[in-house]
């Protein structure tokens, strides 16, 4: 069983850097971050992280050499707690920078007072077909879900995405049972793992660990 883990990010990434950025992170011998739609920098209390920027429209950091098909995709996330500040979460199963799959948080959702935004706490999408709203729509509150109460909203939150070939499995923080268990969606099944933020989001990923299946 093999397993990718990231321990290190260093990154530099200038005010005039492209849109699409290769950066030198995850540590020494480790896979490159290919940034897209965002500026990648240190975290600076871990040095295991990174620090996505805000911008319009999703960003991606695509972790280069990954080909994850099944198994599972760890992570801590990092949030705000104002309102619509931060979509945070992993990618995967890469068809293009437009075409992947997606779980994220809204820590800003997490103790909310109205239940419905309680609700939308923790998404899974299938880009393009099947964003939030669509989802919401059409199958309300069959892709998202709460998280345990306990959860600080501006703290580290471990993320574990265990996905199959039919369904994903998806646990927030240390609870033993998942937190949201849904079938996939969509035609996707390998590709290329990043670390993911949503339009008008930026936020901070750390710890990231990708273990395929047997």
């Amino acid at each position: 069983m093999n397993r990718l883990l990231a321990v290190l990010v260093v990154v530099v990434v200038s005010a005039c850097s492209p849109p699409e950025t290769v950066v030198d992170g995850l540590g020494d011998g480790a896979p490159k971050l290919r940034v897209v739609n965002r500026k990648a920098t240190r975290i600076p209390d871990r040095n295991d992280g990174v620090r996505l920027s805000g911008a319009s429209r999703n960003g991606v950091a695509w972790v280069e050499g990954s080909d994850f098909r099944s198994g599972t995709i760890e992570v801590d996330i990092r949030g705000q707690e104002s309102l619509g500040q931060t979509y945070v979460g992993v990618a995967f199963h890469r068809k293009s920078d437009d075409s992947y799959e997606a779980v994220y948080l809204r820590p800003f959702n997490f103790r909310a007072a109205d239940p419905a935004r309680r609700q939308h706490a923790l998404q899974y999408i299938s880009l393009p077909a099947f964003d939030f709203q669509r989802l919401r729509d059409d199958f309300p509150e069959q892709f998202e879900n709460p998280v345990d109460a306990s959860l600080e909203p501006t703290g580290w939150v471990r993320l574990r995405v265990a996905v199959d070939a039919y369904k994903l499995q998806i646990f927030v923080g240390s609870v033993a049972q998942p937190t949201l268990e849904v079938r996939k969606l969509g035609e996707l099944d390998g590709g290329q793992v990043g670390l993911w933020v949503g339009n008008d989001s930026g936020g901070d990923v750390a710890n990231l660990v990708i273990t395929p299946a047997k």
